[in-house]
């Protein structure tokens, strides 16, 4: 891997270790003190003219690198950093025998007090909401360590460090968790190569909301006619598997969403295997999440992880959370994560030859393909005698274009975590904790609008090579062509496709 390649990825080895596969960063912690972010830094090159798309590719996540950590300073203000480093799930992936990564985690694992050190040195700056929303998944992330085991022991006493340092920012941080309209303007526009205009954004994002409000009202009437839209969404939800039907419902969802893709040729040469199964300990925060078989790796299965509810928790809390696994909303969940999106998306991964495009994934593009292919099989037809599931895509997408609103809105200060959350629950339909869970994702998450954001970028660039390709386009060649490029920045996939 040539130097400008790796220096990237050296301030980038929880990403490129998780999603790259580049297992070279095993058992390793990055360097997150302020002074290991600034040597890390000054490892970049100086900004020049790339000479092609690639060099593009790569100079924009150069560009991410000093806008997150040289000017927002995000190892300072933002947990989630120093909690990606310390996450020990990768090692659950099968892409070497198990006494190896097994060596491998608790090499991870022995590093541990040194990251602690770190995140203690870095995080000055740690707003009150965005500490309070991640609490528990800094919690979680030592579940299933073992206090007897010397090296385990040392790790969850260095663990305790850390959520003291966390709680304290919970309740004693700056109550302000915006990074400010410049901040997220910085940070959008520099690792998508693209010029972002958060007012042009917003109004965007509100005419999606429109569209989607009208397609979920068109659904609903399909499946009871005359009844308000609310009623029908809280019947829907309520339909859901019990705790341990889950994860058989989308097994048989992965075999379905999976031909369907085939059929159509959505994702051209779509091979490998999907398991489902629970999610890994340390990340049962999240309902459900896709674990790929990385670039780098060998071959070996991908992982669909769901996460049922907790079998100690109260029953109200168990329902709340299995009403995100309903009947009509799983399915676009299955085929978000599996196919023709994320498993799908890399399949193709696996493919390339750049390092560049292996090892450098925009998030933006990679949960807009995701988010894309729900409403492409609303267009082709999948399940087209059952009005459930668009109704199920529509109310999926108007949680995450609200995700967009919200971003905007909580990190150019005109909008409160309060008003966030009533924000979701007027536009999504989300009830209680799962609107205020959303809300508070705003404030460590702040480029959570990316599925809303990416999807629209690409349903533009397919009517561009629509009208440029004439009677030579089809959906096929669209997807295999941009797919080809990676999950390159969405400022360079129409120049990636010569458009």
């Amino acid at each position: 891997m040539e130097p400008r390649v790796r220096a990237v990825c050296n301030l980038m080895i929880s990403s490129v270790r998780e999603n790259a596969g580049l297992h070279d960063y095993d058992g390793d912690i990055q360097d997150l003190s302020p002074d290991g972010v600034r040597s890390g830094l000054a490892a970049l090159p100086s900004p020049a003219a790339p000479a092609d798309h690639d060099e593009a590719h790569l100079a924009a996540f150069e560009e991410m690198l000093r806008a997150s950590f040289g000017e927002l300073e995000e190892h300072r203000t933002n947990p989630l950093v120093h909690l990606d480093n310390m996450d020990l799930s990768v090692y659950d992936r099968e892409y070497a025998p198990a006494k190896e990564r097994e060596a491998a985690r608790r090499r991870h694992l022995a590093s541990w007090p040194d990251a602690v050190d770190m995140a203690l040195q870095s995080l000055d700056r740690v707003s009150r909401p965005t500490a309070a929303g991640l609490v528990e998944a800094v919690v979680g992330l030592a579940s299933g360590l073992d206090e007897s085991d010397p090296t385990e022991a040392a790790a969850l006493a260095a663990h305790r460090r850390l959520v003291t340092h966390i709680e304290n920012a919970a309740a004693e941080g700056e109550p302000d968790p915006a990074i400010g309209e410049g901040g997220l303007t910085r940070l959008l526009s520099s690792g998508e190569a693209i010029d972002v205009d958060l007012a042009r954004l917003t109004a965007q994002a509100d005419d999606e909301r429109d569209r989607l409000t009208a397609d979920l009202q068109e659904a609903c009437a399909l499946i009871r006619p005359g009844a308000p839209v609310s009623e029908v969404v809280a019947s829907l939800l309520a339909d859901h598997p019990d705790a341990g039907g889950v994860v058989d419902e989308a097994r048989q969802q992965v075999e379905e969403a999976v031909s369907f893709t085939h059929e159509r040729n959505l994702v051209p040469g779509l091979d490998g295997e999907c398991l489902v199964g629970p999610t890994p300990p340390a990340r049962r925060w999240a309902f459900a999440m896709m674990s790929w078989a990385g670039p780098y790796e060998p071959d070996a299965p991908s992982w669909y992880h769901i996460t049922p509810p907790e079998p100690t928790w109260p029953a109200r809390q168990q329902e709340e959370w299995l009403e995100a696994f309903n009947r009509t909303t799983l399915p676009a969940i299955t085929v978000h994560e599996v196919a023709p999106g994320h498993f799908a998306h890399g399949r193709v991964m696996r493919r390339l030859v750049s390092d560049v495009r292996k090892a450098m994934m925009s998030s933006s593009m990679i949960e807009g393909w995701a988010h894309y292919t729900e409403e492409l099989c609303v267009e082709e037809g999948f399940r087209a005698d059952d009005p459930r599931f668009r109704a199920g895509v529509a109310i999926e997408a108007l949680v995450r274009v609200t995700r967009l609103a919200v971003s905007i809105g909580v990190h150019t200060s005109e909008m409160t975590i309060d008003e966030a959350s009533r924000r979701f629950e007027q536009d999504a339909y989300l009830q209680g904790p799962a609107a205020r869970s959303e809300a508070n994702r705003a404030t460590f998450d702040p480029t959570y609008g990316r599925y809303t954001w990416g999807k629209l970028e690409i349903l533009k660039l397919r009517e561009k090579a629509r009208a440029a390709w004439g009677p030579d386009f089809s959906l096929p060649r669209f997807h295999k062509e941009l797919l080809d490029l990676g999950a390159p920045p969405l400022g360079l996939m129409a120049s990636g496709l010569g458009l």
